[in-house]
């Protein structure tokens, strides 16, 4: 009977500190993002959140919030709460901020709220497509530096997406014909007009492209109807042949019996 008990006992020890550590790493460190583009026009106004829960969470005590962008005309806000109140709010505005935190005054979730404008396209590249830094967080421990987050955006002109869509068009076009050696000849050069810079001439060759590339599906429609039609006619001819034949024998074998 007491050795049941103390089974029983020492279960209920054992799920007593099984539901402790399960309640224990519920929690963990973790960041989310809103509002982050997929791509944005150079000048264009970026607002961006980040918000880190847990931030102390497997990992120092203490610890640095370091953030860089890309982005011009930046506003870094950084918000520490605990429990939703807020503990502290600090405001930098250049393209890089550090702050210290620290588990004895510090919440339990660090918000970072970024606006900026879309930088300007430095080097034009079709494939792969500009990129830029939407913005990078770093936790620095010591001599430990650890990137959590990296945000990235495609940035463009109107010239310069205006010439984008071109070449796009123009390489689906050719990817319907199956293919055109003279129409990828010219996209190849309207890409290349394209990282030059010089969207104007891009766009009068990926053009030029979609329409050789059109001109020869049309072409390959047209003879392939022609080709149907001329095997149609040739099984038309065919079976009138033979039903003449069959025809012209019923005939003679109906005069051989008279």
């Amino acid at each position: 009977m007491n050795s049941i008990r103390s089974s029983k006992g020492i279960v209920t020890v054992l799920c007593v500190v099984g539901l402790l550590a399960v309640a224990g790493t519920a929690s963990a460190f973790t960041v989310s993002a809103e509002g982050v583009p997929s791509e944005s026009g150079v000048g264009d106004e970026v607002t961006v959140t980040y918000t880190v829960d847990d931030p102390f969470t497997g990992t120092s005590n203490e610890w640095t919030l370091a953030g860089e962008t890309e982005l011009e005309n930046v506003s870094w806000t950084v918000t520490v709460l605990r429990a939703g109140s807020q503990v502290s709010q600090q405001t930098y505005g250049d393209q890089s901020f550090s702050q210290d935190l620290d588990i004895d005054n510090n919440g339990d979730q660090v918000r970072v709220e970024l606006t900026g404008t879309t930088p300007a396209v430095e080097n034009y590249t079709y494939q792969p497509e500009e990129q830029y830094v939407v913005a990078s967080l770093t936790r620095v421990s010591g001599s430990n530096e650890e990137e959590f987050q990296n945000s990235t955006a495609h940035h463009y002109t109107a010239d310069s997406r205006e010439a984008r869509q071109a070449i796009d068009s123009a390489q689906a076009a050719i990817d319907a014909a199956g293919g055109n050696s003279d129409a990828e000849q010219l996209v190849d050069s309207a890409v290349s007009s394209y990282e030059n810079g010089n969207f104007e001439n891009a766009v009068n060759l990926a053009n030029q492209a979609r329409n050789t590339a059109q001109q020869a599906q049309q072409s390959q429609q047209t003879t392939q109807t022609l080709l149907l039609a001329g095997g149609g006619l040739v099984v038309l001819l065919l079976l009138a042949g033979g039903g003449y034949y069959i025809y012209t024998q019923t005939q003679g074998d109906d005069y051989s019996k008279l």
